[in-house]
């Protein structure tokens, strides 16, 4: 099997790991996301969409913006009059998303710790699970503050832990790692990985960025899986699985996924249900 005898792979700089894996896996995360929004599923993106409390005219930052799900659903409610920019450093994203052709929408491939916009360019900004990327998120978040005009909102979502489920992702990744090499790592990521995990270091943080208020809601999500056949098939669409499955040939693929699928079956024969914890940033500038 592909996993047994495989060195720890070197680390890389986020900005030289995520944006390539996410550019080269962007069709099976935006339909992954896609199906989980619109099953309600997405609550922690959802609570963060509805805390931004957009109206129509105005004009709003999206980070992050992957292949634009959140994107579209902003921009049907900035209209009449409004526009919603999105931004992200996977090409691949950018480029789903600009061929969406999203009406009030239009995309950049932009870093969110380095915004080229002009200082009160946006009346809100939203990043929907990717400032655990970012791995300056002290100049992320100064950068979303430089943005905003005076009271304008900001509001993130990132996922944190596991409430309920562990168990059936620690089985799962046994058999990961049985068959695939160790995932690619970022060696400058543990500081903001820390702070997003903790609600006082991540307000503390914001507050630090210049936004006069920050809260942090947490958003307990709560997906159903049919089986345990899409439980694997959404797994193997994941960043991390995803650039492991992409050292393995179309055998080792095949061979992974009917492992995974028969372990969780003698489990979990039927419908499964995870929880997962976010925390909602929701700042003032």
């Amino acid at each position: 099997m592909a996993g047994k005898g495989v060195e720890e792979p070197a680390g890389l700089k986020s900005k030289d790991l995520y944006p390539a894996i996410f550019s080269r896996n962007a069709a099976a995360y935006q339909r992954r996301l896609e199906q989980v929004m619109a099953l309600g599923q997405a609550s922690g993106r959802q609570r963060a969409i509805d805390a931004l409390e957009v109206a129509p005219s105005m004009k709003v930052l999206d980070l992050a913006c992957g292949p634009g799900n959140l994107t579209r659903r902003l921009a049907a409610l900035v209209q009449p009059g409004g526009e919603v920019v999105g931004v992200d450093l996977a090409e691949g994203m950018i480029e789903l998303a600009r061929n969406a052709g999203i009406p009030g929408a239009r995309f950049e491939v932009m870093d969110i710790e380095r915004l080229t916009f002009a200082v009160a360019s946006f009346d809100a900004a939203i990043c929907g699970h990717g400032l655990q990327f970012a791995p300056n998120l002290d100049r992320a978040l100064l950068e979303a503050h430089r943005v905003l005009r005076p009271g304008g909102r900001f509001t993130a979502s990132v996922p944190v832990t596991q409430v309920d489920g562990a168990a059936i992702w620690a089985l799962l990744d046994t058999v990961i790692d049985r068959w695939l090499p160790p995932p690619p790592r970022a060696v400058d990521q543990d500081r903001t990985r820390q702070i997003v995990a903790d609600p006082a270091a991540l307000s503390q943080a914001a507050a630090d960025a210049g936004f006069s208020s920050a809260a942090i809601e947490t958003v307990v999500e709560k997906v159903s899986w049919r089986s345990a056949d899409q439980v694997v098939s959404m797994c193997m669409s994941w960043w991390d699985c995803a650039a492991r499955l992409e050292g393995v040939d179309s055998a080792s693929r095949a061979g992974f996924a009917r492992d995974a699928v028969e372990e969780l079956r003698r489990s979990y024969p039927g419908e499964i249900e995870t929880t997962g914890r976010n925390h909602v940033l929701v700042a003032i500038a």
